[in-house]
């Protein structure tokens, strides 16, 4: 890898949760005035073809041009931010930065996997990178509306992507010689959606995808339910995302609409894959685990946000939730020669742009290779990254991120 090789320095950090911001060592710090931040560019044409947000307005990306050996690469990042999935919750969404460019900031920082600093991002520090805005609801796959006497709602997730992708072509990103297409959270889950058609749009491009915390599972709830199945199951009826989602996934099961599952769309991913993921994502554990609906009486809320508090009975559950993951993941990754992972057992949500977790003195690592050092590995060949942590509590480099509560437009 280019720029700096981190060790591992043996930090040993406790399980008891952190709900403050985690604090860096100086070095790895940036002050307001230090920060990498990126203006706002609306794509203009994209109302002629009916790319639009929720509400109606323009979509928009965030670019920082590459230089020097970078100049002809391309990184794109999908904004995460949880979904909506009937009429009344997309129709307040509608109204928030979730829904509306308008109400979005114009400048974003830019770190993590999208930092320019060679020291804290040595693979795509110099890259075109780009953060694609999220504002439809569905992870960028529906193609509908919803209209009625006095409002009216655009599902158009599916032509905000083929609108930001036409405005970055004459930008360069047609004459891209490598590529990799990411995101974190809702956004990692539209990796899996989009990852193929971004290939297919470079033919001359090396292209490979990240998925951050987008390994959503169809997987029961402890009240023995399908919640997370029911609601993508509403999601896809009402943005018209089924006739995106992939064909032969569709053609392989009884319920096309669960192709909007990742466990199911991955194997019919061509384009090289890599998986970041934790064994223990906060938000699963919050809302397919253990959703508010089987925890009326509350009994999961202090377990939830301190791991202390967690009996034994719950301790179980989580490791089983872990087995669950990697029996779904290595049901497509065993034997696979292109494809990575690194399949940690942190208590977050989102380790790419967060710069404490991908790459500082003391980020999470696996056989003592940081989650940047893995997808450079990765992407460049160099080796085919499959690390899978041990089951908690015994890997003690982690940064647990969970916060008091973790609601859907947080993510």
């Amino acid at each position: 890898m280019m720029g700096l090789s981190l060790a591992h320095y043996g930090y040993s950090v406790s399980f008891t949760v952190v709900v403050v911001l985690l604090l860096l060592p100086r070095f790895c710090s940036a002050d307001d005035d230090e920060r990498l931040m990126v203006p706002m560019t609306l794509v203009r044409d994209a109302d002629d073809v009916g790319a639009v947000c929720l509400d109606g307005s323009l979509p928009a990306y965030h670019l920082h041009r590459g230089s020097g050996a970078g100049a002809t690469n391309w990184l794109l990042q999908f904004e995460g931010g949880g979904w909506c999935n009937d009429v009344d919750s997309c129709l307040i969404r509608a109204g928030t930065r979730r829904g509306s460019t308008t109400l979005m900031n114009k400048q974003e920082v830019f770190s993590g996997i999208l930092s320019n600093n060679v020291s804290l991002n040595p693979d795509f520090y110099n890259w075109n990178r780009v953060k694609l805005r999220y504002c439809d609801g569905a992870s960028f796959t529906g193609d509908s509306q919803f209209r009625n006497e006095s409002s009216v709602i655009y599902f158009r997730g599916q032509r905000i992507w083929d609108a930001i992708i036409t405005d970055l072509l004459p930008k360069g990103l047609a004459d891209a010689s490598k590529a990799l297409l990411s995101g974190c959270s809702a956004g990692g889950l539209s990796v899996f959606h989009h990852c193929d058609d971004f290939s297919r749009k470079l033919p001359n491009a090396t292209v490979k995808c990240l998925s951050d915390a987008g390994f959503f599972l169809d997987a029961k709830d402890i009240s023995s339910n399908y919640t997370m199945r029911t609601f993508y199951e509403d999601l896809v009826t009402l943005h018209g995302s089924e006739k995106n989602l992939n064909e032969d996934c569709k053609a392989s099961l009884a319920n096309p609409k669960l192709c909007f599952f990742p466990q199911y769309a991955l194997r019919y991913i061509t384009a090289p894959f890599f998986l970041l993921n934790s064994a223990y994502d906060v938000y699963q554990i919050n809302h397919i685990l253990v959703p508010p609906s089987a925890d009326v009486q509350g009994l999961w809320n202090n377990c939830k946000t301190q791991l202390s508090e967690c009996n034994t009975a719950q301790i179980n559950l989580l490791q089983g939730f872990r087995r669950e993951m990697l029996r779904a993941t290595l049901f497509v990754y065993r034997g696979s020669s292109r494809d990575g992972m690194f399949i940690n057992s942190c208590f977050s949500h989102c380790q790419s742009e967060l710069q404490p977790t991908w790459l500082t003195l003391d980020s999470p690592t696996i056989h003592n290779k940081t989650i940047a050092e893995a997808v450079g590995d990765w992407y460049f060949g160099m080796n085919v990254t499959k690390l899978i942590d041990c089951p908690y509590p015994c890997d003690r480099h982690c940064h647990n991120l969970i916060p008091q509560t973790v609601q859907n437009d947080d993510l």
